[in-house]
């Protein structure tokens, strides 16, 4: 048996109990595993379905040393875990992922410097400081551009878009609230796609098929799978992941966001973890990449991927969840997980809808059609 392998009946800790935390522990339940769930609201999504939730703070470091000696290792649902619990852990050994991961992607400049470091192509940027910093990224990167908080933000949140001077008043405010922002030149994009893939803990990587997604007030709306994209944008897509993923160690499932513009990329945004636009693989593939992500760090193989040809995720939020709902009856199709969320609220996402076939356009026909893409 591997060194680092834990089998059923180990107990996994999880920090965060939003909807891919509870992903994470259906998936981590039906191998056999126990879970703590660490979360500062009582019965939480993930909560749930755990064994035992910590009910504190993500910083609380009483609480993460509890979490420490309770589990046998230690993931997170997102990545705005605190660094030094993170760092904490690591040193423990309970953290497969690494605390590094975790910093590069909390941090828009440093994962930005880190895409570019990984040789591959982004948007022109600028860190502002000041507001000559800001008028340097005007005269340098010009209109239009997207403003975006280095910290934090995230579903177009902590995000100003700047076409014109009159812009500039709310990027000042943004500026006046925050130490850093990052000013980044807009591309005109074809489409936006999403690579999500799971390296193992000795390197090996396992791609799953490259969804093509749709963002509704910059929340995702739709993914549909496969991307209509030509193979050479496949290749580079794959390409640039292997490369990042070398740069910052990852282990586990893991997430890039780009931009495709006549068939060339940009990496847009990194995720270190399952994600919203991985979704379709629970139906569509025979493995997820929840289940992808739990062999990972705790030392099992990684299965090779296979796709039943068609597939398209449909985010499920307060505003339209009672639309999609009343059209069941005409969807057969729909796989539904629901979040158990305590409240549907505008905008917030409480579940989703997969819908699965051999035919990527019979799927668009069928959701065109009830008005639901």
């Amino acid at each position: 048996m591997p060194k680092n392998r834990l089998d059923y009946g180990a107990t996994i800790g999880i920090i965060g109990g939003g909807q891919l935390g509870r992903m994470m522990a259906t998936t981590a339940r039906h191998m056999g595993y126990r879970l703590i769930v660490l979360d500062p609201t009582p019965d939480c999504p993930a909560a749930q379905l755990a064994d035992e939730q910590l009910v504190a703070n993500y910083d609380d470091q009483l609480a993460i040393e509890q979490l420490a000696n309770k589990a046998d290792v230690v993931t997170y649902e997102f990545e705005n875990v605190d660094l030094q619990a993170a760092r904490y852990l690591e040193a423990k050994g309970l953290l497969p992922q690494g605390a590094h991961s975790l910093e590069i992607t909390q941090d828009r400049e440093l994962e930005k410097r880190a895409m570019v470091a990984s040789g591959q192509s982004v948007a022109p940027f600028l860190i502002i400081k000041t507001k000559a910093d800001l008028q340097r990224a005007v005269n340098e990167v010009g209109y239009p551009a997207v403003v975006k908080t280095c910290r934090g933000g995230y579903d177009g949140k902590g995000q100003h878009k700047v076409k014109t001077e009159h812009d500039l008043v709310a990027v000042e405010t943004m500026l006046a609230a925050n130490e850093r922002l990052i000013y980044e030149g807009y591309i005109p994009f074809d489409c936006e796609i999403s690579v999500v893939f799971t390296r193992s803990l000795a390197g090996e990587i396992v791609f799953f098929p490259i969804g093509e997604n749709i963002h509704r007030d910059h929340i995702l709306h739709t993914t549909t799978v496969p991307a209509t994209v030509a193979p050479g944008v496949v290749d580079k897509a794959r390409t640039a992941a292997h490369a990042i993923a070398e740069e910052i160690g990852v282990v586990g499932t893991f997430t890039l966001e780009l931009f495709v513009r006549n068939n060339d990329i940009y990496i847009n945004e990194l995720a270190p973890r399952p994600h919203n636009s991985g979704h379709f693989t629970i139906e569509a593939c025979n493995v997820s990449q929840f289940e992808q992500h739990i062999r990972a760090i705790c030392g099992l193989p990684l299965a090779p991927v296979h796709f039943h040809g068609g597939a398209i995720m449909l985010n499920l939020l307060g505003d339209n969840i009672a639309d999609a709902f009343a059209k069941i009856d005409q969807l057969p199709l729909a796989q539904i997980h629901m979040y158990g969320k305590a409240e549907i609220k505008p905008k917030r996402k409480v579940g989703h809808m997969t819908f699965v076939g051999q035919s990527r356009d019979e799927l668009v026909a069928l959701l065109t059609k009830e008005n639901l893409i």
